[in-house]
């Protein structure tokens, strides 16, 4: 899957260095896979969720949430926020 835009991925890794490893590890495992639907998906990460049009990813042992755009028909996925688990918690990313 062609990940868009990891450069999200470094900034939230520059301010909580310790989402680095597993960020670097979720980027790795998107990059190499093409997942054909949520099903696929949800096979390799299993606490994935769909919330609205969005797809919730935990990481770091549930300590940080990745919130992506996922399209499946273009092998794409659009990436809207990283958030710790507090702020996602606030809701604020729905809007």
């Amino acid at each position: 899957m062609h990940v868009i835009s990891k450069k999200v991925l470094r900034q939230f890794g520059e301010k909580h260095p310790d989402s680095q490893i597993p960020l670097t590890r979720w980027f790795k495992i998107m990059d190499r896979q093409s997942f054909s639907n949520f099903a696929s998906l949800r096979f390799i990460f299993p606490s994935v969720d769909q919330v609205g049009d969005l797809t919730v990813f935990n990481i770091g042992g549930n300590k940080y949430r990745l919130i992506a755009s996922v399209h499946f028909n273009r092998d794409k996925i659009y990436i809207r926020h990283v958030l710790t688990h507090l702020d996602y918690d606030k809701g604020g990313w729905k809007k």
